[in-house]
């Protein structure tokens, strides 16, 4: 398995933006800014969570929100607002797939390109 970029632009309260490659990530839950990214942008802490790392490794992480527009190879944007997890020194920047369901999209895993989500009828 390859691993998989989309380049986004976030956008913070009060309209700064920064464009950086996110690592499309289908096992983290959120989003993830790093530190000099969400701060260039102005955001703030809402609230924190913990999280569980791959190797079982427990830590704490502030989150917010912020507007992420993207392209992905699909030839449509999407744009809207998503919680972010607010990253720290070292932290790379993770497309979760709270962000991705948002926007009716998932991860192909044998094409690895974003794709529109099929529905499912019960």
């Amino acid at each position: 398995m390859g691993l998989v970029y989309v380049e986004g632009t976030v956008t913070g309260p009060t309209g700064k933006k920064a464009t950086l490659e996110f690592l499309v990530d289908s096992g983290a839950r959120y989003t993830l800014l790093p530190r000099s990214v969400w701060r260039k942008i102005g955001l703030k802490p809402r609230r924190a969570m913990k999280f569980l790392l791959a190797d079982g490794t427990p830590i704490e992480r502030k989150l917010s929100e912020c507007r992420i527009a993207f392209r992905p190879s699909l030839g449509q944007d999407f744009t809207g607002t998503t919680p972010v997890v607010l990253g720290e020194k070292g932290d790379s920047p993770l497309l979760g797939v709270v962000t991705l369901e948002e926007w009716g999209l998932m991860l192909n895993p044998f094409t690895r390109d974003l794709e529109p989500m099929r529905l499912m009828l019960a």
